[in-house]
């Protein structure tokens, strides 16, 4: 069984509802998730997961969230090359483009991102649904 851990930082509820998802889908695969807010997570949590899920939500002009989720985020790439990974998020504008920008930046970083999900606002139907898998496919 795999234990996931499902790091996020929600302004909105958005990328938080989509946290949830995530986790339904690796419970639903017989895997292990915590949800864990990024403010409580760090580098010497990292040994006692399997998986991550990454969720942060496009805040100002296309960007991670920089006062919780980017020191965090920050402190973490330099440990994750070799472990498996997934990206999630809402956005609100634009295109999702912050999702594309956080994928290269960790692939540059050497992180392997297996997969990625962004959802416009609330996650229903079939971003829904992408979630769900995403978890599944880290479980």
């Amino acid at each position: 069984m795999s234990k996931v851990a499902i790091v996020y930082w929600s302004g909105t509820g958005n990328t938080e509802a989509m946290a949830e998802l995530v986790a339904e889908g690796v419970n639903g695969a017989n895997g292990e998730a915590d949800l864990i807010q990024v403010s409580d997570f760090s580098v010497s949590d990292l040994a006692a997961y399997d998986a991550f899920a990454f969720g942060c939500p496009a805040m100002g002009s296309e960007e991670l969230e920089s006062d919780e989720f980017e020191p965090v985020w920050d402190e973490l790439e330099p440990e994750l090359p070799g472990r498996k990974v997934v990206l999630f998020g809402s956005y609100d504008w634009a295109d999702g483009e912050w999702m594309d920008l956080w994928r290269e930046r960790a692939e540059a970083a050497g992180i392997t991102v297996a997969d990625t999900v962004i959802a416009k606002d609330y996650p229903d139907g079939p971003a829904a649904e992408a979630c769900r898998a995403l978890g599944a496919m880290l479980a």
